[in-house]
């Protein structure tokens, strides 16, 4: 063979291999941010086991407040239902946004609930109900790191796929944009609720 097609063999090989590569760095990317969007399930389905605890500790001082307890249990119910649709697709973009509406309403219905307790010192004081809240904001912390490192792996795959040449890669082999999980509260909704119930 002449030169020449050794040449414009090793250009092929070449173009092949660097799109295997690019195609190969997008699949990571992707993989990555599905794994994130696993640890926030985690935590999530911890928060989730967390509050019928509450809500039966609850029960026992607050039975004037039947509204707020069902409240509670709608909105996790809510929330689990959300939460199972996205994590059996991370990069499914209705499943993630509905994945935060249903997570600000379970925090919103919680919000509530901590407040009227407020006015049960009896509940306040007692010792299940305030391991369960300590154990309820080390997971709601928890809940805020995974949703960054989530946020922040699906920037960088989305980044991957939009910037030349990657995003001809990307269109190629249809990998869509994965969407961020952001709240859905207003500002002022978005601090965590209060689950401090010391004396």
């Amino acid at each position: 063979m002449s030169t020449g097609v050794w040449i414009f063999l090793a250009v092929v090989v070449a173009a092949v291999i660097w799109v295997v590569s690019l195609y190969n760095g997008l699949v990571v990317l992707r993989n990555r941010f599905r794994n994130a969007f696993a640890q926030i399930d985690v935590q999530l389905k911890r928060r989730y086991d967390l509050i019928p605890n509450l809500v039966e500790i609850a029960k026992g001082y607050m039975a004037h407040e039947r509204e707020a307890l069902e409240a509670v249990i709608a909105a996790r119910s809510g929330a689990v239902s959300a939460s199972q649709r996205a994590a059996s697709n991370p990069g499914d973009a209705a499943a993630i946004t509905g994945l935060g509406a249903a997570e600000a309403g379970l925090s919103g219905a919680l919000g509530r609930l901590f407040a009227l307790a407020e006015a049960y010192p009896d509940l306040k004081a007692n010792q299940n109900m305030m391991q369960v809240s300590e154990e309820l904001t080390g997971t709601e912390n928890r809940i805020a790191f995974a949703r960054q490192a989530y946020n922040d792996s699906v920037m960088s795959y989305n980044t991957a796929t939009e910037v030349f040449p990657q995003n001809i890669i990307a269109g190629m082999f249809r990998f869509v944009p994965a969407t961020l999980l952001e709240s859905t509260e207003s500002p002022d909704e978005r601090k965590p609720p209060k689950v401090s119930f010391s004396k």
